[in-house]
């Protein structure tokens, strides 16, 4: 399973005050390059893998930092392309007890969001390329930005290239257009085989939620329907996260089949720095065990390790060594000397 992984999506800044503090607050900001999808490769870059970018930043000094980010971190930018006006932002106001972290958009007109579908030459992007990741956040963006989202699945698996998807619903986004989530999500979700999601993201793929009962149960009902309704489908990964306030969450993983399942226990995330970004890293922590050809069960717990080391780190992506991996994985908290 190992080859070429490129992943297609937006890339942004995350703006955010520093500390605790509220929006404006004091005129200042801590800037990180952001992005669902940069921040998976990022994370697969600094475990070993042959990882690349496929997107659109505007031809000036923040784009040009994008691009000096990610390939500092090892990513392959060649399909990074530079064009348009604008890039895409977002602001992150941290929360703190019982109030509850804030985004806000402002990526409308980016350079990403307005790229043609014309714009992506998929036969010369895929050469070489084992699996495709993608998310439901590019097609939020617009019809246009919809229309790539589906071509880029199309092309891949028309030239046997696996394709993962990540849900990460936007609800603010699709609200922004006359947008069909539902229909469009599905036209991509028919071509992949692996799908990051809860049974929410199901119940909206298919229009239905009675799948019944309650925790595990209600999941592996969910991923049977996804199975029964996606043939290409043949494997679904998600965490459940239990919020006691923004300091204190558990957090447990689980890896479903069409004839097995592995779920983990859940794990106590306390003084949580930073929880945006811990979804990417728990699919990259997947995507990496899976790649390295290890079972659900290892995947699950991978996952689950790289989502809970992001939560102790700002900013959006994770940029963790398996070294950090096995000592979470061991139990290790005290100093490493």
């Amino acid at each position: 399973m190992m080859g070429k992984f490129l992943a297609f999506g937006e890339i942004m800044l995350r703006l955010s005050p520093p500390g605790r503090e509220l929006l404006m607050q004091t005129p200042r900001f801590d800037v990180w390059v952001a992005g669902a999808e940069a921040n998976v490769v990022t994370q697969l870059a600094k475990l070993g893998h042959d990882v690349g970018i496929v997107s659109r930043v505007p031809d000036n000094d923040l784009g040009q930092s994008a691009i000096t980010t990610l390939r500092g971190h090892g990513v392959d930018v060649r399909h990074l392309q530079t064009g348009g006006e604008r890039m895409g932002l977002y602001f992150v106001t941290s929360g703190a007890g019982m109030r509850a972290t804030e985004v806000i958009y402002d990526r409308a007109g980016s350079s990403f969001a307005e790229a043609p579908v014309s714009a992506w030459d998929w036969d010369a992007i895929l050469a070489g390329v084992t699996r495709l990741h993608l998310s439901g956040i590019t097609p939020a963006l617009g019809p246009v930005p919809a229309e790539s989202a589906i071509a880029a699945a199309e092309a891949a698996s028309a030239r046997g290239v696996a394709v993962s998807f990540d849900g990460n619903w936007r609800g603010k986004l699709w609200a922004r257009w006359d947008s069909d989530p539902r229909g469009i999500l599905t036209r991509i979700v028919e071509h992949a085989d692996l799908m990051f999601g809860n049974h929410r993201d199901i119940a909206l793929l298919l229009g239905r939620d009675d799948f019944g009962g309650e925790g595990e149960d209600r999941r592996r009902a969910a991923a049977e329907a996804a199975f029964a309704r996606f043939p290409k489908l043949m494997t679904i990964a998600s965490t459940a996260r239990h919020v006691e306030h923004v300091d204190l969450n558990r957090l447990s993983a689980r890896i479903d089949t069409r004839d097995d399942h592995a779920q983990t226990p859940e794990t106590v995330l306390a003084g949580i720095v930073d929880r945006i970004g811990g979804g990417d890293a728990f699919a990259a922590g997947v995507l990496h065990a899976l790649l390295n050809g290890q079972g659900i069960a290892a995947a699950a717990e991978t996952g689950l390790a790289l989502a809970a080391l992001k939560h102790s780190l700002p900013g959006d992506a994770a940029l963790f060594r398996q070294g950090d991996v096995d000592a979470f994985l061991a139990g290790g908290l005290d100093v490493r000397r």
